[in-house]
């Protein structure tokens, strides 16, 4: 029970998946919300797998090794951020998704959390804090525990996106509201991304 409502306060927070996400659900609807959600999901997973296997902890000995993997996130930020206040206006919200543009997406949403240093640091110090002592498998216990840590993450990022996707039809026929939404997204991914510039392990 401990475990879980930590998580749930980490996983409510808002972030940049969540902010993904949500700006996705606004701007091309529930497919494509559940897209960036499920996208953002599987990006936890590399950082889930090498706190278990203790990689991790080579960004947080490897001062190189984490400015680089950082500035690769905040270089993808700043280009999340440029497309979207770019195209701020033009994005029609009736949905003219492709069949290509959910797994774009997701895609996108995957890199997202991928170039993110920080998450792997995180679960390196949050997992082993909830594995009992004298456990015979830690590694195992760890790897159920990131398992519950992912489903409750989808789980609260649909819910993100769905009801993003509800807002936007309040919203459908507003072009100038869609553009100043598209746009307060993209200065929040700037600001994102000085965050994690400044950020130290």
């Amino acid at each position: 029970m401990e475990f879980f409502v930590t998580s749930l306060i980490v996983v409510l927070l808002p972030g940049t998946g969540v902010l993904y996400t949500v700006s996705i659900g606004l701007t091309r609807g529930r497919v494509a919300s559940v897209a960036a959600a499920i996208g953002c999901t599987a990006g936890i997973l590399p950082h889930l797998l090498a706190s278990i296997l203790g990689l991790a902890a080579i960004l947080h000995a490897s001062s190189l090794a984490f400015q680089t993997l950082k500035y690769l996130g905040v270089l993808y930020l700043a280009y999340l951020a440029w497309g979207m206040w770019r195209d701020a206006g033009e994005i029609s919200l009736r949905g003219r998704a492709t069949a290509e543009r959910p797994l774009k997406i997701g895609v996108t949403a995957f890199l997202i959390n991928i170039l993110n240093p920080k998450l792997s640091i995180f679960f390196l110090a949050f997992l082993p804090q909830f594995v009992p002592g004298g456990e015979a498998a830690p590694g195992l216990y760890m790897t159920l525990l990131g398992g519950l840590f992912m489903l409750m993450t989808l789980i609260v990022f649909l819910c993100y996106g769905l009801f993003a996707d509800a807002v936007r039809h309040h919203i459908v026929n507003s072009p100038g509201v869609v553009a100043g939404v598209q746009r307060s997204f993209a200065a929040l991914f700037v600001a994102l991304g000085v965050k994690l510039a400044t950020m130290e392990r």
